[in-house]
């Protein structure tokens, strides 16, 4: 009796476990996929993936301004191209819209050479040469120069961003330039290239960056070889970028110079702040005061279409659309942003009472 009962016992249990396993079996697989389906559910209630959709649903058909012409090449570049991207400072990126085709960098590149100068020679370096106040006139003002004998500057107008360009060391124009490439590269976690055909053209057309080189050199500003200062600016301007390139080299700023994905420390955190007073001064030319106003945040436009724009701690945002307006910004650039930023409470001057 009591062998049959450990019998019976042992069957009972190897059929619990039979029992078990196959409830596993069934179970297992659906258990598994509602697992996995909860990152995917977490990342589509992305509140930065909702504002960058809501933000190129509103404006992706908006039809204002027209493309820089007076730089041939860009007349040619496709009006329709329009994407978003932002990069957090804890490495994640979003984006919607094209984010692949890329455009020249125009007056975006002065942010970074600039930053370069700085890491050589300390911030004095550029606020003592030209200086760091918005010149009130447009980014090509010969009067400008002339009003202080290129003093009060900043280096987001020619004037002071080809200065800039002239007091970035090295021995030859390819070294200087193999030094401002890098940095920019840096900035966007990859290595950037030149658009020949932009260069080309631009070269070819900058006959008042020339004159206002020469008058800068004049003034005692740039210390030698003026037109080589302003042949490397003009290439420098002819760097190709997407939206992410742009989104990744804001969110380096914002994370204190270091890029949020690469890693890399690209400049001196000291003189990040020095960096973005520039650009929230002087960063979208005759407008900056108005783009301050409206978003608080630091940023840069490019005649190429592109803008980027720094919320400190928080994310760097860029989007590229090549119709600007009569100042010279991206129109769905500055709408983009904006509404994307005030989503997301992007703005470093509004502060949160306790």
């Amino acid at each position: 009796m009591s062998v049959l009962s450990k019998s019976w016992r042992g069957a009972l249990a190897l059929g619990a476990a039979a029992m078990v396993l196959a409830a596993g079996l069934v179970a297992g697989p659906a258990l598994a996929q509602k697992k996995s389906s909860k990152p995917a559910a977490a990342a589509a209630a992305s509140p930065y993936q909702d504002a960058l959709n809501g933000a190129y649903a509103k404006f992706k058909d908006l039809k204002e301004g027209k493309n820089a012409d007076y730089i041939p090449a860009l007349a040619k570049v496709d009006a329709n191209i329009f994407g978003i991207a932002l990069v957090t400072v804890d490495g994640k990126v979003y984006s919607t819209g094209d984010i692949i085709s890329e455009v020249s960098i125009q007056s975006i590149s002065k942010v970074f050479t600039m930053a370069k100068v700085m890491e050589e020679q300390g911030p004095d370096a550029i606020a003592n040469n030209m200086g760091v106040d918005a010149t009130g006139q447009v980014f090509n003002s010969i009067v400008a120069v002339e009003q202080y004998k290129g003093s009060e500057m900043n280096a987001m107008v020619n004037p002071g961003a080809i200065t800039t360009t002239s007091m970035v060391s090295g021995a030859t124009r390819d070294e200087i330039w193999n030094k401002i490439l890098a940095f920019h590269s840096d900035f966007a976690g990859r290595p950037l290239a030149v658009n020949e055909e932009v260069f080309k053209s631009e070269a070819e057309t900058n006959q008042r960056n020339q004159a206002i080189a020469m008058l800068m050199y004049a003034y005692g500003h740039i210390k030698n070889e003026p037109l080589r200062a302003c042949d490397i600016y003009t290439e420098q301007c002819a760097i190709s970028v997407n939206a992410k390139d742009l989104a990744m080299m804001a969110a380096t700023l914002a994370n204190g110079g270091k890029n949020p994905v690469t890693g890399k420390q690209c400049m001196n955190v000291a003189n990040v702040p020095k960096v973005l007073a520039v650009m929230a001064t002087a960063g979208l030319y005759d407008d900056s005061g108005k783009w301050l106003y409206m978003t608080g945040l630091p940023a840069k436009s490019g005649v190429g279409g592109g803008i980027l724009a720094v919320s400190p701690g928080k994310f760097g945002i860029a989007v590229i659309s090549p119709p600007l307006d009569a100042a010279g910004n991206s129109v769905k650039a500055q709408k983009a942003i904006a509404e994307v930023s005030n989503a997301l409470g992007g703005n470093p001057l509004a502060p949160k009472p306790r």
